[in-house]
């Protein structure tokens, strides 16, 4: 994960898994909404998985 992903995962954490999926974007949505340090965490943890390629 770069610096500039990372940075995006804390200012706006949907935004930042927005490439990962419809059901990433859905949880970290619903995990900002309910908090934003949910969110923040929730999108770190997404952006930080590898795909297999």
């Amino acid at each position: 994960m770069s610096l500039g992903r990372a940075i995006l995962c804390i200012l706006l954490p949907p935004l930042a898994v927005l490439d990962k999926g419809c059901g990433s974007i859905i949880i970290v949505s619903v995990l900002t909404l309910l908090g934003w340090v949910p969110g923040i965490i929730g999108a770190l943890i997404i952006c930080k998985k590898d795909r297999p390629a």
